[in-house]
C-alpha cells in the first residue's frame, strides 16, 4: 500500500526564505542580468580582452528537462528541471540543487555564475554549477521527493561525476536528498561513489562542520570587517532577515561574540526587542513552533524594519533582490553581511557606497558553504576524515585569507568590496583560461 500523503506546514528550519515573498510569479528583477552588471563593472577595472570576457561570462551548458514523477496517488506529474554548468575552467562544476516553485532558468544561471566566482574568491579548485526543480517540497510526501530526486539524477546523470559536476543541497533539499542522489548515481556505476555529491549525511561520507559552514563563513567575514572598521563586536548591534540555516547559525555565532540582535525576521513575520533577542533560545523556539512570531520578550514589527533598523550589522540571509535602488537609502546599518545570494542589486550598491555602508559581498561572505563542500569532496577522495575542529580551523584560514585578498584589491583599485571580490575572482579564472588555452 502506498504511503499516505500528509500535509506539511511551512518551515524555515531547513533553509532561509525572504520576508518579501515571491508568489507564483517570476522574479521581477533578473538576477542573471545583475550578475552580468557586476562582472562588467569589475572587468572595466581589469581591461581584459573582450573575447576572453565573453567566454567566461556565459554558462558553458544549460540543460532543461521535464521529469515524469509518480505521485502517491498513482498519477504522474511533470516537473520542469534545470542544471547549469557555468564554468569548469578551474575544476568540476560545483553548486546545489534547489526544489522550489519559483525556480527558473534565469535564477539557476545566475546562481551557477555566482558559484564560479565564489569558488575563485576563496581559491578552491571548482567551477560553478547549479540545478533546480520547479516543485513545492512543502506539499510533497517524502516518497514523492525521493522519486523526484532520483529521476532528476537518472535523467541528467551524464552531467555529473566527482571530476565533472558535484552538486550539493540548496533551498528545499538537504542531506537526505543528497543521499538519494549519491545512491542513484552509485547504483548506475555499480560502486559507491561518495565524492559525486556533497552535503551528505555524516555516515555516508559527509563532512563534520558542513551544516554550520555557510553561517560560520558569514560570522568570520563579519569579524574581519569589524576589525577593519574598528568596530567592537562585544558592543555591536545587528538584525537578520531570514532565519533558516544560514541566518540562524550566523546570528548564533555572532551572538556568541557579544553581538546584540534587535530585529529578526523569517518567512512568517518579524520581531524586535531593543534590549536584545536571545538567539539560542529563539532557535529552539523556532524548531518547535516553526515561526519567530510570539517569541517571549519580543513584539511583532514590520518586515521592512529589519532592513532599516539602526544597527551596526545587517545580515540579509533570505532571497535575492531585497535591497534595491528604491529602499537602499533607508538602510542604516554600518556593515551588510550578505548571507543570501544577491540580496543587493547593482543599483543599490551605488547608493550604499555613497552612504559609506561596508558591504561584504555574497561571493565572499557566504562562501563558507562551498569551502567546506570542497573539504568534504577532498575527504571523500582520499578516504580520510577530519575532526570538526580541524574543518573549522581550515575554514577560518580560508575565509580570513580570502577577506584579506579582497580588501587589498579594494584598496589597490579604490573600489567597493563587491567589485574587488569580482576582480580577484575574474583574475583567477582568466589566468587559468589563458594557461589552458581555448580548444577549437
Amino acid at each position: 500500500m502506498p504511503p499516505k500523503k500528509t500535509a506539511k506546514k511551512k518551515t524555515t528550519k531547513k533553509h532561509s526564505r525572504s520576508v518579501v515573498q515571491r508568489k507564483n510569479t517570476t522574479i521581477p528583477i533578473s538576477v542573471f542580468a545583475n550578475v552580468m552588471k557586476q562582472i562588467d563593472a569589475a572587468a572595466e577595472k581589469l581591461h581584459i580582452d573582450k573575447s576572453i570576457m565573453d567566454f567566461i561570462k556565459v554558462p558553458r551548458r544549460s540543460t532543461m528537462m521535464n521529469l515524469p514523477v509518480r505521485m502517491d496517488d498513482g498519477s504522474f506529474k511533470m516537473f520542469q528541471a534545470f542544471r547549469v554548468q557555468h564554468s569548469i575552467a578551474r575544476g568540476p562544476a560545483k553548486g546545489g540543487i534547489r526544489f522550489h516553485p519559483n525556480v527558473s532558468l534565469d535564477e539557476v544561471q545566475a546562481l551557477a555564475s555566482w558559484m564560479t566566482w565564489k569558488s575563485a574568491v576563496v581559491n578552491i579548485p571548482f567551477g560553478g554549477g547549479k540545478g533546480g526543480v520547479v516543485c513545492d517540497p512543502t506539499k510533497m510526501s517524502e516518497g514523492e521527493l525521493e522519486r523526484t530526486m532520483r529521476r532528476y539524477t537518472a535523467d541528467m546523470i551524464d552531467l555529473f561525476g566527482p571530476d565533472d559536476d558535484v552538486p550539493a543541497p540548496d533551498v528545499g533539499t538537504g542531506p537526505k536528498t543528497m543521499a538519494w542522489f549519491m545512491d542513484t548515481y552509485s547504483m548506475r556505476e555499480n560502486r559507491s561513489i561518495p565524492g559525486v555529491v556533497t552535503g551528505k549525511p555524516i555516515n555516508l561520507g559527509g563532512s563534520l562542520g558542513r551544516n554550520e559552514a555557510t553561517g560560520r563563513g558569514v560570522m568570520l567575514t563579519t569579524r574581519s570587517a569589524a576589525k577593519h572598521l574598528g568596530l567592537d563586536l562585544a558592543t555591536a548591534t545587528a538584525s537578520v532577515q531570514g532565519f533558516g540555516n544560514v541566518g540562524s547559525i550566523s546570528a548564533r555565532l555572532l551572538h556568541e561574540l557579544g553581538v546584540k540582535f534587535t530585529h529578526v525576521a523569517d518567512v512568517t513575520g518579524s520581531i524586535t526587542n531593543s534590549k536584545g533577542i536571545d538567539i539560542p533560545k529563539l532557535i529552539k523556539y523556532v524548531e518547535k513552533n516553526k515561526t519567530v512570531l510570539g517569541f517571549p520578550g519580543t513584539k511583532e514589527c514590520k518586515p521592512q524594519d529589519v532592513l532599516y533598523a539602526k544597527v551596526d550589522i545587517l545580515v540579509p540571509a533570505a532571497l535575492e533582490n531585497q535591497i534595491t535602488e528604491k529602499n537602499a537609502g533607508k538602510v542604516r546599518a554600518r556593515i551588510i553581511a550578505e548571507g543570501a545570494n544577491g540580496p543587493v542589486t547593482p543599483e543599490a550598491d551605488v547608493i550604499l557606497a555613497k552612504n559609506n555602508i561596508f558591504v561584504i559581498p555574497d561571493i565572499l561572505c557566504n562562501a563558507g558553504g562551498v569551502t567546506v563542500s570542497y573539504f568534504e569532496w577532498v575527504q571523500n577522495r582520499i578516504g580520510y576524515y577530519w575532526t570538526e575542529e580541524e574543518v573549522n580551523q581550515r575554514l577560518e584560514q580560508k575565509m580570513d585569507l580570502a577577506f584579506e585578498d579582497v580588501l587589498k584589491a579594494s584598496k589597490d583599485n579604490k573600489t567597493t568590496m563587491r567589485i574587488a571580490a569580482f576582480i580577484v575572482a575574474i583574475t583567477r579564472v582568466v589566468d587559468v583560461v589563458k594557461l589552458r588555452g581555448i580548444y577549437s
